[in-house]
Formats: C-alpha cells, sequence, structure tokens
C-alpha cells in the first residue's frame, strides 16, 4: 500500500472519532503518527469555533505540545478520573479487539490514560489489523537499574532483546525509562508470554493492552468500519489477504 493512500486512511479514520466529540469534553489524547491527525483535525474544530472548551490529558510530551498549540488546555494527572474519550492509534490490532501499542515509546502513559477513561477508541488503518497478535515487536519499558539483568534473563529464556535507541543513544521514554523491544515467540499466546514477562522486578509494563479498548474505527479504502469489543471476532473482519 502506498505511503499517501495509509496516511489517507489514517486521516480517515482519525475524522470519523471526530465525531464523538462535544464541546466541554475532557479527552485523553494518544501518541504516534494516526493520533497525531487526530489531534491536528480537533485543533482545526477548535479554530474554526465548531468545538470549544476541549480539555486533555496526553500521552506523552510530545502530544501535549500539540495539543496545547490547537487551543486544547493540558490537565494534570489528577484530571485523570474526568476523562470521557480516549483516542489513539495501536501497532497490531486482533479480533478480540486485544492491542499490541508502544513503538512510540509512550506505552506507559498510554496504558494509564486509556485504563483511566470511560471509553478508549483506537484509530487505525487496516494494516493494523493481524489474525494473531507478534507480527511485529513487544515493546517492554524497564527500568534502568534493572535493564542489563532483564537483558540477560530474556535471552535466557529465547529471546532476543533489542535495546531501543534514538540517534544512536539508548531511547528514554518521557517516565525515564528504557524499551526493550522483544519478539512473541513461535507457538507463545500473547497474554501468557507477558505474563511471564511481568513477573521480573525492574518490568514497568508492555505494550500489550489486552482489555483497554472499547472500540475500534479502522479505515478502508472502501471507508471506515466501526468494531467493537466481542463483536470484531464475529465479524470475520481480519487483515486483508
Amino acid at each position: 500500500m502506498g505511503t499517501d493512500a495509509q496516511l489517507q486512511m489514517k486521516i480517515d479514520a482519525a475524522a470519523e472519532a471526530l465525531k464523538e466529540v462535544q464541546s466541554g469534553m475532557t479527552l485523553g489524547l494518544g501518541t504516534g503518527s494516526t493520533a497525531r491527525e487526530f489531534v491536528r483535525l480537533l485543533g482545526e474544530k477548535i479554530a474554526t469555533g465548531e468545538l470549544a472548551s476541549i480539555r486533555a490529558l496526553c500521552t506523552s510530551v510530545e502530544t501535549e505540545r500539540q495539543a496545547a498549540g490547537c487551543g486544547v488546555e493540558i490537565l494534570e494527572p489528577k484530571h485523570l478520573p474526568e476523562i470521557a474519550l480516549a483516542v489513539d492509534g495501536a501497532d497490531e490490532i486482533d479480533p478480540e479487539l486485544r492491542l499490541v501499542k508502544g513503538l512510540g515509546g509512550a506505552l506507559l502513559r498510554e496504558k494509564i490514560v486509556e485504563q483511566a477513561s470511560a471509553r478508549f477508541v483506537v484509530i487505525a488503518d487496516e494494516t493494523k489489523l493481524v489474525d494473531r497478535l507478534g507480527r511485529g515487536v513487544l515493546p517492554v519499558e524497564v527500568t534502568r537499574f534493572a535493564m542489563p539483568l532483564l537483558e540477560e534473563r530474556f535471552r535466557r529464556m529465547g529471546i532476543d532483546p533489542k535495546l531501543r535507541a534514538k540517534n544512536g543513544e539508548p531511547f528514554t521514554t518521557d517516565e525515564q525509562h528504557l524499551i526493550l523491544d522483544v519478539r512473541l515467540p513461535a507457538g507463545r499466546d500473547m497474554a501468557d508470554f507477558v505474563d511471564e514477562l511481568v513477573r521480573f522486578a525492574g518490568v514497568v509494563d508492555t505494550g500489550f493492552f489486552p482489555f483497554e479498548a472499547t472500540e475500534a474505527i479502522v479505515a478502508t479504502p472502501a471507508g471506515p468500519r466501526r468494531l467493537r469489543r466481542g463483536e470484531a471476532s464475529r465479524s470475520g473482519f481480519r487483515h486483508p489477504s
């Protein structure tokens, strides 16, 4: 799929999710390329006066900067229980609306915001649909102190952890942690695999989101489709072959 076509689908998914936003809402705003389009479109609605008094908790410093520049009031974490709607992208979406997230490095704040929200709508293009999670890497956020030990333990488990880097230096999350990217071993279920990983002290969280999403808006060349938890597996909707 061409880059332009994929970008347009991201915009389409973001525009569909924007229909859920009303003036005065408190939102949870995600991180990444698709979430960025949602914030951009939100800013356009605020600029024209179609939406007003929008407040938000953001999943990254990057999103805070973008949203503030669009006229969104940025809230402190004490307001987390007030989030009516969170909107964010995903790296993988399976038929049960389980997700892999975190390629943008904001997985911990994303999980905090999205678990606190009354609703969490995932926006994505159809390339993010998978029959089984594990097509790409699973981000594992770890403390600096534990990182060398966890690298060794993961290797002994038969997985090959890769320390995420940016500009030649270890990538640092907004919470000042590091990320080890790992791959799901063949024949393993993602939930069981993650249960094993999080038992180790120093693992802060992973990019596996097993229950957070209430709905997904998936853009296709034929238009956006909505998948709700409990319905996706019965819809027969899969990543296109």
